[in-house]
């Protein structure tokens, strides 16, 4: 299983009736629930997570260390560790990740790209709604 370390906090929220126009740099952890209109990174060296709730719409390239998906993205998603795509998940772009879990409903249209040195296998975990 994915070795998991500890998260950092969720410290800024984007609230489900606002619209940011522009890119966003963000350090530790960021919740959408908004809009965004423009890339959502964080910052590089650091520690980051990033969710994306069933209400946001991101429009714009996405990098962070640790990515959950709920909401809808158009662009390119980047997971250096790990991506989460829920079942309401919707992403129209590529998606390069390292280890990658999606549950039954998720949606994207683009290419699936692992992040691996060659010597590295991806890691892949296919998740169900169905429990037997």
């Amino acid at each position: 299983m994915f070795n998991r370390k500890k998260q950092p906090p969720i410290k800024s929220l984007i609230a489900v009736d606002s619209t940011i126009q522009g890119h966003i740099s963000f350090g530790e952890g960021l919740r959408i629930d908004g809009k965004v209109h423009g890339n959502v990174l964080a910052i590089e060296g650091r520690p980051s997570i990033l969710v994306i709730s069933e209400t946001a719409v991101v429009t714009g390239e996405i990098h962070a260390d640790h990515v959950i998906i709920n909401g809808q993205i158009t662009g390119q998603v980047n997971a250096s560790e790990l991506l989460e795509l829920q079942p309401t998940a919707r992403i129209d772009g590529d998606v390069h990740y390292r280890a990658l879990e999606m549950h039954q409903g998720a949606l994207i249209t683009g290419r699936l790209q692992p992040m691996q040195t060659p010597e590295e296998k991806p890691a892949l975990t296919l998740a169900s709604s169905n429990a037997a």
